[in-house]
């Protein structure tokens, strides 16, 4: 006698030879893909759910407690610990809370954070904390003695060589290091030029041209 019923087709709640293959391989690619999603979500990524290790890379020494410098600012010795990236105008203002050096543009274009570093002046929002151990640094904090103005404070203040005053510590500083610079020419036009890497928003230049002139010749006096 002959059997006459039909076998079930494909998709028809029976599956097919070789269905079950297909199925348990589809699930476990479906779970390892969702299993790595989670990890990828929750830490950016699981290399454990792809059966990978990743090596352990040790930590930068220093990067964690920080690098000891010695800073000499304005006569007085300062031992600190800074970042290794920590930026010396940051750290006069933050850490030694000499805040008359001003951050201005925190790109090297205005002059407002204009140091004095042995003896030569600098811009400290460009400057490496780090770079700087053991060096001598004059801020605007430093330039008056006995509770006496320095030349240039003084004349800037006679001869109104600003207004808002946001630049003025940049101004004077620069000042000073002109003064300092027997290379740079006494005339009007040298020192135009030597100061122009600092900007005045409110246009003060001729009176800052004339203050730099009045303090060089008190200066002359006082030698």
């Amino acid at each position: 006698m002959e059997d006459h019923t039909t076998a079930p087709t494909a998709g028809h709640g029976t599956a097919a030879p070789g269905d079950d293959a297909v199925t348990l391989t589809r699930r476990r690619f479906l779970q390892s893909v969702c299993a790595s999603g989670a990890g990828i979500t929750s830490v950016g990524w699981a290399p454990g759910a792809f059966g990978q290790s990743v090596p352990q890379v040790p930590a930068q020494a220093g990067a964690a407690e920080g690098y000891p410098v010695t800073l000499k600012v304005n006569g007085t010795t300062h031992r600190l610990t800074v970042a290794a990236n920590a930026i010396l105008l940051d750290t006069l203002r933050d850490q030694l809370h000499l805040t008359g050096t001003k951050k201005g543009c925190d790109h090297g274009q205005c002059g407002a954070c204009t140091l004095i570093v042995n003896g030569v002046t600098v811009n400290a929002c460009l400057s490496v904390t780090v770079m700087h151990d053991g060096d001598e640094i004059t801020t605007i904090e430093g330039l008056a003695r006995d509770g006496r103005l320095h030349p240039v404070q003084q004349a800037f203040w006679d001869h109104d060589a600003y207004q808002c005053g946001y630049c003025t510590a940049g101004q004077m500083m620069s000042a000073v290091g002109i003064l300092q610079d027997k290379r740079i020419p006494a005339d009007d036009a040298a020192v135009r030029e030597a100061m122009s890497g600092n900007i005045c928003r409110c246009g003060a230049y001729k009176n800052i041209v004339t203050a730099v002139q009045d303090a060089r010749g008190k200066m002359r006096r006082n030698v």
